[in-house]
């Protein structure tokens, strides 16, 4: 059959929406299955191309040029290139990918393809698909690629758009080498700004103290290498960049780039630049593109076309970074895709939903629909059997569609449901769907554009997973997982009723059918398990009557023959022929058919049959697979997850057409389906989401089972043509299937449960219990609601029976009842179990059965979760507390809320133990070899008493220098390293093991002071409680309710109360298990039988009436005595007393009164002891309290020291980390500048071999340009026998050219945006045609001059002709010589920026040796320094140490004593100073003195010169008698002075008397002031109103009264001017007066002198 037969597709239906491209400007193309579809926009013609491989994979075209390719699917995979229409295969490409590849393009300006594979190279490669050689490749290069597109103006630059990232690839060439180099877009953050890149290369050196050391890269701190690190760590540390969804080239070579997040970028290729055109996190953003509008991008003349959001696209115009609105489209659907046509006349939209819409903005502004098929996967088809050859398909959206025979969508209905199963009936237009609730939908076909739903039935609570009809169209047969089969029958006519069901044993995995008209059959094959089959025969005559089936719609044994066969081998689908059954078998990858026998009708159903297969040929590679026979059952068709379609006859399956329908990669078929003729076969891929009709062809000598299949078709419609007609009349009076309740479906009624009965009536209960528990779910299946039914009915039929039941059962259940009150009030002797009234001991038994396997089941899921818990706390418990060699706890104190905790502590392990002492070890050989080193040095340069003196030292300041304080507190180790001399990393980790034992023995140290104060309030407790005892005693004594101090140690002090729950923590009610409640039965029984057993002592209870239980009275007792009074007081009044009674009495009051003293004198002892115990335990208490008080300053002290080795462990831990990380970034510097060296050599070993292609290329150039010279030169040479200005004429015309470049442009009318190529060598060849073409024009004989004859002419064309291709070459290789010379240069500046790298690395090497280096040798050290000690300011919190230096306390010391010896020479030379400069005060002052003495001698000189003198002080000057007129001028003054005091004396006495006038007259006046002052703010009212009413009344008066009053002024101001100036000159007359009279009376010593 193979060799004779073939599969043709006829048409192929599904969108996937994942590719469409333009392949010229009125097609479209996609691929669809296997398949390229292509779509004529005009006609909306479809055509086909099968793949000539396994699969479509990537694809991609080009409407320019007319050519597309598309991968295959399968492992290292060919691109085929095909030019359009001719659908001609041009070349097919094996590259080197090997599982698939992720985008392939199309250059314009040549036979350039560009594409990427997937993992595990990926590899990206650019084809020259015309001669199928890749011109260059980059591997590893498209991680993340989803598209690669050409730039339409320049070939040379391929735009590679990632996930998550951007980059431009330029293909830089020179000659015939091409290599491809990346250009890497910055894409902004996500909130727009531009980030820096992060270089993960560098580490950085801080100046700040105290000094980490390095500050290194992120790859160092990982410890991370290569440049997968490199990449790891930038994504890890880089800021969140845009997600690039779209791109697109504009006409200046540059890219828009549209975001996920809604921006729209303008990338520059050559620059690497990024502006934001459009960002939607401004405030001035435009609203309508803010929400995704930039998920599609293509370029038209005025701007820029975007794909918005729910179908909006926008035609935007971009000026300047502006961007603007200018049109605005809203389509039904959401759009995906916008593209234009090469043409630029047309704009093309295609939606995720399956529609493709086109607009033609030159002719109109009307959005056209070209294409409308749902887009989804396929999950059922089948042909109909009318004449029409209608398809039907269902999708896994619910929709139901109609085709025609030519692939036209007729008609769809959305069925609202999940779908699982199709099958078409052969005796009506109608098809019955399966869904996933358990439905069989009928849908009514007739109406081919509206299909309609007339019914459905509920049949499963399971997905309805199979529907088949026989061929005859009797039975529909439905199964599912639940091993029900119904048989429903398929006339409309009869309403689609359910005939009956079968049950199988197990789930359903295949059903087939077998109508045999000859023994009037239907034979139903149900494949249950993988090795078990069932034969079901059916009567074709109508199954009615309760014959056929019992009550429940169970089929009976009568009409329904069973026949169970087992296989040897699992098998995963099987199909049920005439008397042979077809399977397939998973493990074995075969096809296989069974024989099955004749006779089986004397075999009961339970008995199994074995069955071998007949024969086996080879099947599918890939599985699961389904078979299905032709309805003429001469083929057997297969279909499975390898995508293919084989087609077998089952006379001989050997042989068989196949048919790769569809794909592999994505699930292969689903479903297969034949024509009513056998001739046309329906598959539907699983996710591919295409519907394949294809068409059977068959030649040669077995073309006439195509006949036989026409005759099969033909007798089988003439048999069904009546019934048909018939039937599909009647279906089409149908009804819709209205939105009510289904027909044949019942709902279940609600069923009446009684209340809630005494708890005395234990026997009580209703049929509604057994309604209760099988009450069907709220929506029933037909065998729910059957059953229903016949419930019903059975309560319709048997309710008197019933009733009297009840009333009977009433009554005997009240009858019991009273039996049981009255068992309740007899003895105990007479008295009956409960359980010996109970009736219904089977029902009692049930009952107490389900109770029981409930309680099971709680019990269970109890254990379960016991067990889990106690799972949970072993595990806790062994983690946290056994493991714990001392448990944690606390001691709180008795009067406050402070508490001390201890230190829970794990036993160290061995290998700890094991790593201290081996350091420990090392450290006592070291500390041996530098004690004996040191002793001969100290031997040889020191005396004993230096030594001496330097011990102590040291042990005076080891506490500062060490760090910390566990030295002071007897916990250091002496074999920890100075902190001075960690240079390695091995000392270091040496260093953090003794310092963690040093950590291990405070916390140890500590714990035993703790369990020593445990004790010790353990012990306070215990007396506590013994006081308290005491107390209590006396308190009962004494008759008092005071409450006593008790206190207890709480959980914290006593952690292991927590592991154990007493009684008194359970609340519930304990649960006994039988054995215990025998046990605690027994053991009361023995406590009555001790208790008996005691009897009636009367001796032991007259002690206690008598004497308390007691022999003798002790001193306790005291104060319970009472002397009884005597009989005669209360007998006789005290009248009739006697006298040896009254004296009875006195002693009775002498008694009682010397009791009360002494119970008196016994009751204060008692308080005393009382307050003397409370006391003692306020006082123990308190003692506990200071001594714990205690306890915590030194574990504070316990926790500063800890914790200052524990800083001092992170300090050195770190220190290795960095270390660690110095030596990680040193491995780095060092591979990253090997692998440099290495670039930097092949660059230079690639520059070298481009210099010498060059120089070679350059000399040929050369010989080039000389020919072309020659033939120049040459020329009149050529043309020696030709005259001279003919000649002339010739050159010209040999130097004539035609204007190549500007005929194009004029007739060339394209409206394409990118007209300009790249001028490159590699279109050199186009050129030179087109030089030729134009050539031919000027060749021609009417350019011919006309004095030239035609042998000159065709010689000089040819000369010229020649010149034209030698100009030609030279152009060419002139270009070539170029892009040559700009390929070594590019070479050269890539050299010379290796060799940069390469001098930044081994400077970055340099200088990290330096400062591992100076990290080594600067230690951080850790010093204790009292607060005097630490001149920093602290304004913060921590004080900042950075520009702080450490100094020695000697230091400080003598730098102090230096300072002091010079503050007191400053003191001592200040002191001097001062002293001399107040000298030179003193001095200054002196001289100013003298000086001033010497200018008062001066002016006494001059005034004795001047003084004048009368005849009576001449007459002194002449006497000689001074003394006694001395003498009597003395007595003179004395008398004067005493004469001035007494007068002194009496005007003081009279001034005081004036101040005490003054002070009586100034209180008067105070208190007058006072009283005027109470009446003042009543006389300022008073003034100020008639103020007002003056100066209303008399403001003019006033105003001339003004105006006299300055007149007076003026005039009296003028008068004394003149009296004044009138007595300035009388004034100066007489003084000059005077003077003349002086000069003339007293003449100067002078003048006389000189007379």
């Amino acid at each position: 059959m193979d060799g004779n037969g073939s599969l043709e597709v006829r048409w192929i239906r599904g969108f996937p929406n994942k590719s469409i491209e333009f392949v010229d400007n009125e097609t479209v193309c996609y691929k669809c299955g296997n398949n390229i579809c292509f779509l004529n926009l005009e006609t909306q013609k479809q055509n086909v191309l099968q793949s000539p491989g396994r699969g479509v994979g990537a694809f991609t075209a080009n409407g320019t040029n007319g050519n597309f390719a598309f991968s295959e699917e399968k492992l290292s995979p060919s691109i085929f290139v095909y030019i359009f229409p001719e659908l001609e295969l041009k070349n097919e490409l094996k590259g080197t990918a090997q599982l698939d590849y992720t985008s392939l393009t199309l250059s314009t300006g040549g036979p350039y393809l560009g594409c990427c594979s997937s993992f595990p190279d990926h590899i990206i490669t650019v084809w020259n698909w015309e001669n199928g050689e890749p011109i260059c490749t980059q591997p590893q290069a498209g991680k993340d690629v989803i598209s690669l597109v050409f730039n339409p103006l320049n070939w040379i630059q391929l735009c590679a758009l990632g996930n998550q990232s951007l980059t431009v690839w330029n293909i830089e060439k020179s000659a015939s080498f091409h290599v491809l180099k990346p250009s890497v877009i910055e894409l902004p953050a996500t909130d727009g700004s531009f980030v820096e890149r992060l270089v993960a290369t560098a580490h950085t050196v801080s100046d700040r103290l105290p000094y980490f050391g390095l500050e290194m890269p992120p790859s160092a701190i990982s410890g991370l290498k290569g440049d997968k690190a490199e990449s790891i760590v930038t994504k890890l540390c880089t800021k969140a960049r845009l997600t690039p969804s779209a791109i697109c080239w504009t006409s200046t070579s540059e890219l828009y780039v549209g975001c996920v997040e809604g921006f729209l970028l303008l990338v520059d290729p050559e620059s690497l630049s990024v502006s934001v055109i459009f960002n939607p996190t401004t405030a001035d953003a435009i609203p309508e593109l803010k929400q995704r509008n930039f998920q599609s991008l293509t370029l038209h003349r005025n701007g820029l076309i975007a794909v918005g959001k729910e179908g909006v696209v926008h035609s935007l115009q971009i000026k300047a970074a502006q961007i603007n609105i200018t049109q605005t489209w809203q389509l039904e659907r959401p759009v995906t895709t916008v593209m234009y046509s090469p043409d630029y006349e047309t704009l093309l939209f295609s939606s995720n939903t399956g529609q493709i819409y086109v607009l033609n903005p030159t002719r109109s502004d009307k959005i056209v629909k070209v294409l409308d098929v749902l887009s989804g996967n396929f999950l059922a088809a089948a042909l109909s059997h009318s004449d029409k050859n209608i398809c039907v398909s269902v999708r896994d959206s619910g929709v139901l569609q109609l085709w025609s025979a030519d692939g036209i969508c007729l008609g769809s209905l959305s069925l609202q449901a999940e779908v699982t199963s199709l099958a078409c009936c052969p005796i009506a237009q109608y098809a019955a769907v399966g869904t996933v609730s358990g439905n069989v939908l009928f849908i009514d076909l007739n109406r081919e554009q509206q299909p309609r739903l007339v019914h459905r039935i509920h049949l499963y609570h399971t997905p309805v997973d199979h529907l088949v009809f026989d061929q005859e169209g009797h039975y529909l047969l439905t199964g599912s997982s639940d091993s029900y089969i119904y048989v429903l029958d398929a006339k409309p006519s009869k309403k689609f009723s359910i005939i009956g069901y079968t049950v199988v044993t197990g789930p359903i995995l295949s059903l087939s059918t077998q109508c045999i008209r000859d023994c009037e059959q239907v034979k139903v094959l149900a494949q249950c398990t993988g090795q078990e089959l069932t034969v079901l025969s059916l009567p074709t005559r109508e199954l009615s009557g309760p014959d056929c089936v019992d009550r429940r719609g169970c089929l009976s044994t009568h009409i329904l023959n069973l026949s169970r066969y087992q296989v040897p081998h699992t098998l995963e689908s099987c199909v049920l022929g005439v008397s042979e059954v077809f399977a397939y078998c998973q493990k074995r990858k075969t096809l296989q058919r069974f024989e099955l026998p004749q006779d089986t009708d004397s075999l009961s159903s339970q008995q199994v049959v074995q069955l071998k297969p007949e024969q086996e040929v080879r099947g599918h590679p890939l599985g699961p697979v389904s078979l299905i026979l032709s309805p003429h059952q001469s083929w057997l068709a297969s279909v499975g997850r390898d995508g293919l379609l084989l087609i077998r006859e089952t006379a001989s399956m050997e042989r068989y057409i196949e048919l790769q329908c569809h794909s592999c990669r994505l699930g292969g078929v689903r479903s297969v389906s034949f024509s009513a003729d056998s001739q046309t076969l329906l598959t539907a891929g699983f996710k591919d989401g295409s519907l394949v009709c294809s068409d059977l062809r068959i030649k040669g000598a077995d073309a006439g089972t195509l006949n036989e299949a026409t005759k099969y078709s033909q007798s089988l419609n003439h048999f069904l043509k009546k019934i048909f007609k018939t039937e599909n009349i009647i279906l089409i009076k149908l009804p819709e299937w209205g939105q009510g309740s289904p027909a044949g479906t019942v709902k279940p009624e609600e069923s009446e449960v009684g209340g809630g009965a005494d708890t005395v009536d234990v026997t009580e209960q209703d049929e509604s219990y057994n309604s209760l528990l099988f009450a069907p779910p709220s929506d029933p299946t037909w065998l729910e609601s059957r059953r229903e039914e016949i419930i019903k009915e059975d309560n319709e039929q048997y309710s008197d029976t019933k009733k009297n039941l009840r009333k009977t059962i009433k009554e005997l259940r009240d009858n019991i009842q009273e039996m049981m009150r009255e068992n309740e009030n007899l003895p105990d002797i007479e008295r009956l179990e409960q359980q010996e009234f109970n009736l219904d001991v089977e029902e009692q038994r049930r009952l107490e059965a389900m109770m029981e396997q409930e309680v099971t089941r709680v019990r269970n899921e109890v254990e379960w979760e016991i067990s889990a818990k106690r799972y949970l706390s072993d595990v806790l418990r062994r983690e946290c507390w056994d493991s714990m060699k001392v448990k944690g706890k606390a001691i709180q104190a008795f009067h406050s809320e402070q508490q001390v905790k201890n230190y829970p502590l794990k036993e160290r392990t061995d290998k700890e133990v094991e790593d201290l002492q081996r350091v420990q070890i090392m450290r006592k050989i070291e500390m041996a070899a530098c004690t004996q080193s040191g002793l001969k040095k100290t031997f040889n340069t020191t005396s004993v008493k230096e030594e001496e003196q330097r011990e102590e030292g040291h042990d005076a300041e080891s506490a500062d220098v060490t760090g910390s304080c566990s030295a002071q507190l007897g916990c250091s180790n002496p074999h920890i390293y100075d902190q001075f001399c960690l240079q390695t990393t091995e000392q270091r980790i040496n260093q953090i093991i003794m310092l963690q034992d040093v950590i291990y023995r405070i916390k140890t140290a500590f714990n035993a002071d703790f369990e020593a104060m445990h004790k010790q309030k353990v012990q306070e407790l215990n007396r506590v409680k013994d006081r308290n005892r005491h107390i209590r005693e006396i308190m009962l004594e004494l008759d008092m309710r005071e409450k006593l101090w008790e206190p207890s140690l709480t959980t914290s002090e006593q952690p292991e109360r927590l592991l154990t729950v007493d009684d008194s923590e359970i609340r519930a009610e304990k649960y006994l298990t039988p054995e215990q409640k025998k046990e605690e039965e027994r053991r009361k029984l023995e406590e009555q039988k001790r208790s008996a057993s005691k009897g009636d002592n009367i001796r032991d209870r007259a002690l206690d009436y008598m004497m308390d239980g007691v022999l003798e009275v002790k001193k306790e007792d005291i104060l319970k005595m009472e002397i009884p009074p005597p009989e005669f007081v209360l007998s006789k009044p005290g009248i009739q007393w006697s006298e040896e009674e009254k004296k009875v009495f006195k002693e009775y009051e002498k008694k009682t009164k010397d009791l009360s003293e002494e119970k008196e004198k016994y009751k204060k002892s008692m308080e005393t002891e009382m307050k003397k115990l409370q006391a003692s335990n306020r006082e123990a208490a308190e003692r506990f309290d200071e001594t714990l008080t205690k306890l915590f300053e030194k574990k504070v002290k316990c926790e500063m020291a800890i914790y200052q080795e524990e800083l001092k462990i992170t300090y050195l831990v770190y220190s290795v980390l960095v270390e660690d990380e110095m030596r990680n970034r040193e491995l780095e510097l060092k591979l990253k500048l090997e692998k440099t060296l290495a670039h930097k050599e092949e660059i230079r070993e690639e520059v070298k071999k481009h210099e010498e292609e060059l120089e070679l290329f350059h000399e040929s150039y050369e010989s080039i340009v000389a020919e072309d010279k020659v033939l120049d030169k040459e020329f009149r040479k050529e043309f020696f026998d030709v005259r001279s200005h003919v000649v002339d004429h010739l050159y010209k015309l040999f130097k004539c050219r035609p204007r190549v470049q500007k005929m194009r442009t004029q007739t060339d009318n394209s409206s394409n945006l990118f007209k300009e190529q790249r001028l490159c060598s590699s279109l050199a060849p186009d050129a030179l045609g087109k030089m030729l073409k134009a050539m031919e024009e000027l060749d021609a004989p009417e350019n011919m001059p006309e004095y030239v004859s035609p042998q000159i002419w065709e010689r000089f064309c040819l000369v010229r002709r020649a010149k034209v291709e030698s100009e030609q070459k030279v152009k060419v290789k002139a270009l070539t010589s170029a892009e040559m010379h700009a390929f070594v240069q590019k070479r050269r500046d890539e050299e010379s920026t290796a060799q940069q790298e390469i001098k930044n690395l081994s400077d970055r090497l340099e200088s990290l040796h330096k400062e591992k280096n100076r990290f080594l040798k600067d230690i951080m050290v850790q010093v204790l320094l009292k607060q005097g000690q630490v001149e920093v300011s602290t304004t913060d919190l921590t004080a900042d140490y950075t520009d702080s230096v450490l100094s020695h306390r000697i230091v400080v010391e003598n730098l102090n004593r230096t300072i002091r010896t010079l503050g007191e020479q400053k003191i001592a030379s200040m002191v001097e100073c001062k002293d001399f400069r107040k000298g030179i005060i003193q001095l200054l002052w002196e001289h100013r003195m003298m000086g001033m003495q010497i200018e008062d001698f001066n002016t006494k000189a001059r005034d004795i010169q001047m003084l004048r003198l009368s005849e009576e002080q001449q007459d002194y000057l002449n006497k000689t008698d001074r003394d006694s007129r001395v003498s009597k001028q003395v007595s003179i003054l004395e008398k004067t002075i005493a004469f001035q005091e007494k007068t002194h004396l009496q005007s003081v006495e009279q001034h005081m008397k004036k101040i005490e006038q003054l002070n009586r007259q100034a209180a008067e006046k105070a208190k007058k002031n006072k009283t005027v002052e109470q009446q003042l703010p009543n006389m300022q009212v008073t003034v100020a109103e008639r103020k007002h009413i003056h100066e209303a009344i008399a403001s003019e008066e006033n105003q001339v009264t003004k105006t006299e009053e300055r007149y007076q002024e003026i005039i009296q101001r003028r008068n004394l001017e003149d009296f004044a100036r009138a007595q300035g000159d009388e004034l100066a007359f007489l003084w000059a007066e005077v003077q003349r009279l002086r000069m003339k009376n007293f003449p100067s010593l002078d003048q006389l002198k000189h007379n």
